[in-house]
């Protein structure tokens, strides 16, 4: 997840917020729809100063905000005695190796309250009292039976009852993992398709499929190795002519890591690559 974002992103996020297309972005505000589509690709850098301020002006954002020098959208003149930071998260938020967006999204989830509240209810130890109330009814009932029945510590009721113990610590850890991993899986959800997220088939799958392609295929050991050597590079083995897979073997055998086995290329009773 890209820590800020870019030109390109705010402005097809402002256009989505309103539910516009961009040919009614282009009547609203005189620009061609070509060029408005432009402007929100990510690999289009040529946006004019000229359409920078209509379109600040028409989403009501400052020029700033669609510069990237400032994130605060609504906000650009907020006075930070309003935001009620200690002086520790004042620095904190100023560091710039902090993913002050991923924050942001955070602390802005709808779900985001919930969180906040249950740790302070746990902080505060507001639950305390309540938990050591039921925990102890509990105590009290299990000892009733066993004074009454004598039962042995294998009966299924006193198993119950010592399963009904709440431990405010495991209690308020569960709540609390829960709040924040459903926040951090929308999260993930919401920026799978960015391109700095990671693919969802891992460097390690891909070698492992190719090791495999690999090991089934019935050639030499030397042929094999020369055909993982070009999986790895994203070359077609299997259309090398003969004088580039000998010229590749004869670079591959200044490895030391290669073995020296015979090739059966092209000798009778092997079988033959596609070509």
């Amino acid at each position: 997840m890209e820590v800020k974002l870019t030109i390109q992103e705010k402005l097809f996020d402002l256009r989505k917020d309103r539910h516009l297309t961009l040919e009614e972005l282009a009547a609203d505000t005189g620009l061609s729809s070509s060029a408005l589509g432009s402007y929100e690709l990510n690999e289009y850098k040529d946006i004019s100063l000229n359409a920078i301020i209509i379109l600040a002006k028409y989403y009501g954002v400052s020029t700033d905000y669609l510069l990237g020098i400032t994130e605060n959208k609504n906000h650009p003149n907020a006075d930070v005695s309003d935001l009620h930071l200690n002086d520790d998260m004042i620095a904190m938020l100023k560091e710039s190796t902090l993913n002050h967006r991923l924050l942001c999204e955070l602390a802005t989830h709808e779900d985001f309250p919930k969180l906040l509240a249950d740790i302070e209810i746990y902080v505060d130890r507001i639950a305390a009292m309540q938990i050591d109330t039921l925990n102890a009814t509990v105590d009290i009932a299990r000892q009733e039976i066993l004074n009454r029945y004598q039962p042995s510590e294998e009966d299924i009721y006193l198993k119950t009852l010592a399963a009904a113990h709440i431990e405010e610590d495991e209690y308020f850890s569960h709540r609390i993992h829960k709040d924040i991993d459903g926040i951090i899986r929308d999260l993930r959800e919401k920026h799978a398709a960015d391109a700095s997220t990671a693919p969802e088939t891992s460097l390690a799958a891909e070698l492992k499929k190719e090791l495999d392609a690999a090991a089934e295929f019935s050639g030499s050991d030397q042929e094999r190795q020369a055909r993982i050597f070009c999986m790895q590079l994203g070359i077609n083995y299997d259309r090398l002519t003969p004088e580039e897979f000998t010229s590749l073997i004869g670079i591959l055998k200044k490895s030391k890591l290669l073995k020296s086995p015979l090739s059966k290329r092209g000798k009778t009773g092997t079988k033959k690559r596609k070509r």
